[in-house]
């Protein structure tokens, strides 16, 4: 039985907990790649690869973190999540003081 799609609210929840996730180091990049393309844009890697420009071995070496892709292929590929690479602090009292608490 296929998963019901999520409601626009449910698909924006689930998008800011997955990424507050990456933020605290519980997930890579590339699980957050792989859990919002399956469950936000319920699309196939093949799919998802023919919408961004970039082949689904790409893709799946993205999710996977094996590879070595331009900052100008990462954006492509989470343009469509609304998201783009950026900087983040590495230390987390800095990161603290940076992001507002829950």
């Amino acid at each position: 039985m296929k998963p019901r799609d999520l409601e626009a609210t449910e698909r924006e929840a689930r998008l800011v907990a997955l990424t507050r996730q990456l933020w605290r180091g519980e997930i890579s990049e590339g699980a957050l790649l792989r859990t919002l393309r399956r469950e936000v844009l319920r699309l196939s890697q093949e799919d998802y690869a023919r919408l961004v420009g970039v082949s689904r071995r790409t893709l799946s070496d993205m999710e996977r973190g094996k590879g070595n892709v331009s900052i100008e292929v990462m954006n492509r590929v989470f343009r469509p999540l609304g998201l783009r690479v950026g900087l983040v602090p590495r230390q987390a009292e800095l990161w603290k003081a940076l992001t507002p608490a829950d």
